[in-house]
């Protein structure tokens, strides 16, 4: 069996089942996070089954026509379940899957743990007009019975304790070091634009705040590279932004390493996996000083902690003028950075959180009368 940093104390593989309503052919950061943690688990021995979209009936997510949901999928769920018997189950998403695989664990009394990935108040919020505390409760009435929460910072633990979901436990993000790299090839069409070439990956969707970018007063060439709903419309905004489309692997690698300066004005994101990818290939962060950026670049761009002796990144309310400072930082220094993100520290703190939901057992469902109940039908 392979072995990796915290295995060796491994007395057996664990059957792991992950349950989740993100996979692909969706291109985020939670599918990324999930094949490369499987990927650590098989190297270590355990023996992990999905339970994934694509083995049911599914419908466009509203909004999101390129995200499918599972219809009614609990009686799916319990038999794939069942099956395979595992020793723990990861609920990744909120959503049908989830909260199907929720109630299998609880009443067949199977230790599990969730992940606060997707700050979902905040994105309905965004869609709704409503205010993100209306969708709260949910969020606390699924991660109350887990044995553990994950999540990417230490600032997102400390809010959701404030919000009462107090078993978070810290889980952090890796990237493909040998892909995300400084050296390597350059997309030559991007190379060939006017400079500085200021770049933005991910979804293209309202919450993700790309009005922001799109339109600060900078000169060079605008790039965004990924899809969602919001691409159409602002293409037409925008016709002097270079929209790519999705990419990834090589291809995503040399578009970031051609980039000047990597701009996320997301501020809504629970971390932000483009950012790390970015800094690997040697390209400087410019953001907003909200969570996510800050646990990555830090308020003065040199860490969360301020230890790093030259900064990675700028982080201002004014977008526009972080664009243009971080575009004077080193990018070696960025490289350097980036590539402290290992995938085997972050599997040691995701294995550790299972073998721990494992001793403590299946804990009690802990949902109170006050919160909003949003039944288990929801899961079919």
């Amino acid at each position: 069996m392979m072995a990796a940093a915290g295995a060796a104390t491994q007395k057996r593989p664990l059957r792991i089942a992950i349950a989740t309503d993100a996979w692909e052919p969706q291109v985020n950061g939670v599918v990324r996070t999930l094949r490369m943690t499987i990927n650590q688990l098989q190297q270590r021995g355990h023996i992990v089954a999905l339970v994934t979209p694509d083995q049911f009936l599914t419908v466009p997510m509203p909004g999101y026509a390129e995200i499918r949901l599972a219809v009614a999928p609990r009686g799916g769920v319990r038999r794939s379940l069942r099956s395979f018997a595992p020793d723990v189950v990861h609920v990744v998403t909120e959503g049908p899957i989830g909260w199907a695989a929720r109630r299998w664990c609880m009443d067949q009394g199977i230790a599990f743990t969730t992940a606060f990935h997707t700050r979902f108040p905040d994105y309905a919020a965004v869609r709704t007009g409503m205010s993100a505390d209306w969708f709260w409760p949910v969020m606390r009435r699924f991660h109350r019975a887990s044995s553990a929460v994950f999540v990417s910072t230490k600032s997102l633990r400390d809010e959701l304790s404030w919000r009462g979901i107090s078993n978070a436990r810290l889980w952090s993000r890796g990237i493909d070091t040998d892909m995300f790299r400084p050296d390597g090839q350059l997309d030559e069409k991007l190379a060939r634009l006017p400079r500085p070439i200021m770049l933005s990956v991910g979804r293209v969707a309202t919450e993700k705040n790309l009005e922001a970018f799109l339109g600060a007063d900078v000169a060079g060439t605008k790039i965004v590279v990924g899809d969602g709903p919001a691409l159409a419309s602002l293409q037409k905004r925008y016709p002097d932004v270079l929209f790519m489309g999705a990419l990834s692997g090589e291809h995503l690698a040399a578009a970031y390493r051609t980039a000047d300066v990597f701009v996320f004005p997301s501020m809504t994101d629970t971390f932000g996996l483009v950012m790390i990818e970015a800094l690997a290939c040697g390209v400087p962060v410019a953001a907003f000083p909200v969570p996510g950026p800050l646990d990555i670049i830090g308020a003065g761009g040199c860490g969360a902690d301020a230890a790093l002796s030259l900064p990675i990144g700028v982080l201002d309310d004014d977008l526009a003028q972080a664009i243009r400072q971080a575009l004077t930082l080193s990018r070696s220094a960025a490289a350097a950075y980036g590539r402290t993100f290992q995938w085997s520290a972050c599997t040691d703190q995701f294995m550790a959180g299972l073998e721990c939901a494992i001793s403590m057992g299946q804990q009690a469902d802990r949902f109170d009368q006050g919160d909003a109940v949003i039944p288990d039908s929801l899961a079919g």
